[in-house]
């Protein structure tokens, strides 16, 4: 399973730099998860920078995956990371969800730099 956090849906579809780093998880939708947080951290940031015709479009894309709700088990381990490698509460859900799911967290977001699970992508 895959996750795909909210830095490289955004570059996936501004065919940024890194987009094809993400091409492979996003366009295999059997084995994406989609944490509810991501999407909507996505919709807000495309819905102001290209207005909610895009972001809506952006949102019908990314529920071609598995979408997971935030839990009480989610939260509790989410806080619980929070505290451990010291990551904001977004991210500290989008880690909980691929541990949960024993998914790989694809990302270009730094604050996952280095940790077990995911593969990182610095910016270009």
């Amino acid at each position: 399973m895959n996750i795909v956090d909210s830095s490289g849906w955004l570059e996936y579809f501004a065919d940024g730099s890194n987009a094809d780093l993400f091409a492979a998880p996003l366009g295999n939708s059997a084995e994406l998860l989609v944490p509810s947080i991501t999407l909507y951290e996505v919709f807000k940031i495309v819905c102001r920078q290209r207005g909610e015709d895009a972001a809506l479009q952006a949102v019908a894309m990314m529920q071609q995956g598995k979408i997971i709700e935030l839990s009480s088990s989610i939260a509790l381990l989410a806080a619980k990371l929070s505290l451990d490698v010291k990551t904001p509460m977004a991210d500290s859900i989008i880690l909980a969800t691929a541990r949960m799911h024993e998914a790989v967290l694809w990302t270009q977001d730094d604050d996952f730099a280095g940790l077990s699970g995911v593969n990182y992508f610095p910016k270009r």
